[in-house]
């Protein structure tokens, strides 16, 4: 059976998590063993600010609250840059066809240095501050 999906739109975030002393949180990757990263996610839809995508993706994959309201939403800085990159071969399939590339907005979040993480299980299976 063919299950109906939209595809994903050519537009994300990439959300690099930091404390006051610099330390960066790394997540890896649970269909890539060797690939860690920072979060990062597109839009649910086109209406999404490029600011609750952030928030939401944070939310999704660390478990960290930073949506307007909460008391890290001010920790949550929009960088204003953007960059665009081809997407990899082996990702394409989830775009609409002849989509290459994709639109990626950067944010930082600042958090306090206890901050707990809790990792989705279906995209990350471990992280680490460095």
């Amino acid at each position: 059976m063919i299950r109906n999906r939209a595809f994903k739109i050519p537009q994300s975030v990439l959300v690099v998590i930091h404390t006051q002393a610099l330390e960066v949180l790394l997540i890896r990757r649970a269909d890539a063993d060797d690939f860690w990263q920072s979060v990062t996610g597109s839009k649910d839809d086109e209406t999404e600010s490029f600011r609750d995508t952030a928030a939401r993706e944070v939310f999704e994959e660390t478990g960290i609250l930073c949506a307007p309201g909460s008391p890290l939403a001010g920790g949550l800085v929009d960088w204003g840059l953007e960059n665009t990159y081809e997407i990899y071969p082996r990702w394409l399939h989830r775009y609409a066809p002849g989509v290459m590339y994709n639109t990626e907005h950067l944010f930082s979040l600042q958090v306090p240095a206890d901050t707990p993480v809790t990792l989705s299980p279906r995209e990350h299976t471990a992280f680490q501050w460095l």
